[in-house]
Formats: structure tokens, C-alpha cells, sequence
């Protein structure tokens, strides 16, 4: 696969005016773990190699494990996940396949059950900006970094 172009640099204040809307997102005051969970999923729901690069090292930093991260793609299946982050999970799913899901009754009332309306709508927005991230860099083939090799023991 090969880059289309460097969107960034193509439409600067493109870029800054998403990058505002992240910045956003980082100071909401949601949990770390969520905006972790968030990012991941939808990026894993995107086929987003650059970004579920990025996001699985950045919740690995932050000290969450790697059962935790790895899981995610499966978490319907998996007990990690509390009530909360399965609840965020399913609202993720949805919004992020809003044409196929559009946005369903019983994922909105899971996530009522745990969070406030002015939690819910910057979980929403946050979802929004994965997305908006994801579909510049898998549209323009943005490639992540490959990592130095570690040889087997």
C-alpha cells in the first residue's frame, strides 16, 4: 500500500481545525481508559492500521493490559470488560456503523444506564473525531511506522 499524500500538509488548516477538535476531546475530562477504548475500537472497526498502531501503544502507556487491549476486538466474547466499558463498547459500535446500526434503542439505553447526557455527548463527539481521524488516514494510506525487530528468544 502505497501513500496517496500528506494531508496534512496539503490543507494545513484542515488538519489544525481536527486537531483542535482532538485537543478537545483529550482535556473533556473523560476517563483515560475510555477515550482509550474509544479510539481503538473505532479504529480496529475502520480497518485503520495507522491508527490501532498508535492507540494500542498509547493504552499501552498508560498502563493498560495487554489482554485489555488485545481483547477489544472481540468483546463481546471476553468478561474483561466492566458494565461500563461494554455499555461505551456497544455505543462505539453503533455510532461508528451508524449507517448499518443507526445508532440502535437498547445500545442508547446501555449507555444511559452508566453515564450522564453531558457525558454521552462527549463520548459521541470523541467517537466523531476517531472517526474523522480514521477516514483521512486510511482514504490517504497514511502509514504507520514499523517497528524494530525483536528476535526470539
Amino acid at each position: 500500500m502505497q501513500p496517496r499524500f500528506n494531508f496534512a500538509k496539503a490543507a494545513p488548516d484542515a488538519y489544525k481545525a481536527v486537531a483542535a477538535l482532538e485537543q478537545y476531546v483529550q482535556s473533556s475530562g473523560l476517563e483515560r481508559r475510555f477515550i482509550h477504548l474509544i479510539k481503538l475500537r473505532a479504529s480496529q472497526i475502520n480497518g485503520c492500521a495507522y491508527c490501532v498502531d498508535m492507540h494500542v501503544k498509547e493504552a499501552r502507556h498508560d498502563g493498560l493490559s495487554e489482554q485489555w487491549i488485545n481483547l477489544m476486538c472481540v468483546w463481546r466474547e471476553s468478561p474483561i470488560y466492566d458494565a461500563r466499558e461494554r455499555a461505551l463498547l456497544g455505543w462505539v459500535d453503533a455510532v461508528t456503523n451508524l449507517a448499518k446500526s443507526g445508532a440502535p434503542d437498547a445500545d442508547y439505553e446501555a449507555l444511559k444506564a452508566h453515564f450522564s447526557e453531558e457525558e454521552m455527548t462527549k463520548i459521541t463527539v470523541a467517537i466523531g473525531a476517531i472517526n474523522i481521524w480514521n477516514r483521512l488516514a486510511v482514504g490517504f494510506r497514511s502509514q504507520h511506522p514499523i517497528d524494530a525487530a525483536v528476535k526470539a528468544a
